[in-house]
């Protein structure tokens, strides 16, 4: 199958705007399970205001927030799909532009040291674009992330011990949630990366943080620890804004990698209750968009 790039640049521009206005339906499912349990009248109140803010944003399809953040693509190409690596990194910096562009959307992105916004929401190296593969025949996907300065702020990397085994992953985590507070806009998905290099353990943190609710991580041992901390964390009291009350978080998300002998890396990166993502994916048949 031969990717069509004109196809590419304009579904990139299309599921940056559609992460912007709708709400994936795993989340709106977790707000109902958090409003349901939530026991704190406080807690209580603010989902229900969250919940009318999703209701009435993609009613009049506004934002769901104003923060269109670092915008982030990633691809899956599956096998037998031709196509130009390089012409596909600038198809969908082209739509990630127009989006902006063609659409009132804030541009969150500046230079790092001159602050110089260029209103496309790109810049060096933004957005950014991970590239993997499938053994899925003829098929190639594009994910699309917003990820909001209130979420990244919220990041953490720590080298741990070997010795100090699984209760400091779980510290750590810990920590991370009541040190956060209110500041990634609970209830939050807390992304835990453990194992690999430094890089590799926070990109997991935020492959995590980014994965729908109601999925597990592959590895058995990951899946039982984010069920453990998933329990504990919403335990601690911050609550919905850090405001107080049960729903601190909709899920800890946990995501592996095999590592070095004398390492235990963890690291923790949040993603707030907008928890915005869109997919294209791409076939023989043309273009499907989802979440």
């Amino acid at each position: 199958m031969k990717v069509d790039l004109k196809q590419i640049e304009e579904a990139s521009k299309e599921i940056y705007i559609r992460a912007l206005k709708l709400l994936p339906p795993d989340i709106k499912e977790g707000f109902k399970r958090l409003d349901a349990a939530e026991t704190h009248p406080t807690g209580k109140a603010i989902l229900g205001t969250m919940i009318k803010n999703i209701t009435v944003a993609e009613a009049n399809t506004n934002l769901l927030c104003q923060d269109t953040g670092i915008p982030i693509y990633s691809v899956v190409i599956g096998s037998g799909v031709e196509v130009d690596g390089y012409a596909l990194k600038q198809a969908i910096i082209k739509g990630c532009a127009r989006a902006t562009q063609e659409h009132p959307l804030r541009s969150s992105v500046v230079h790092p040291t001159t602050r110089k916004n260029d209103h496309t929401s790109c810049g060096r190296f933004v957005p950014v674009i991970n590239i993997d593969f499938s053994d899925q025949a003829n098929e190639l996907s594009i994910e699309m992330i917003p990820k909001g300065s209130g979420s990244e702020f919220n990041s953490w990397l720590k080298m741990a011990l070997p010795a100090d085994g699984v209760d400091a992953i779980k510290t750590f985590v810990i920590d991370c949630v009541l040190e956060a507070g209110g500041k990634t806009c609970p209830p939050t998905i807390v992304g835990v990366g453990v194992g690999g290099t430094a890089d590799l353990c926070v990109h997991l943190s935020k492959v995590a943080a980014t994965r729908a609710l109601g999925s597990a991580c592959a590895d058995p041992e990951g899946a039982a620890l984010e069920k453990e901390l998933s329990a504990v964390v919403n335990k601690l009291g911050v609550g919905p804004q850090g405001l107080g009350g049960d729903s601190t978080s909709f899920a800890v998300h946990v995501e592996t990698a095999a590592t070095h002998i004398t390492l235990n890396p963890v690291a923790v990166n949040m993603q707030c209750h907008s928890a915005r993502r869109s997919r294209a994916t791409f076939t023989a048949g043309g273009v499907a968009y989802g979440f």
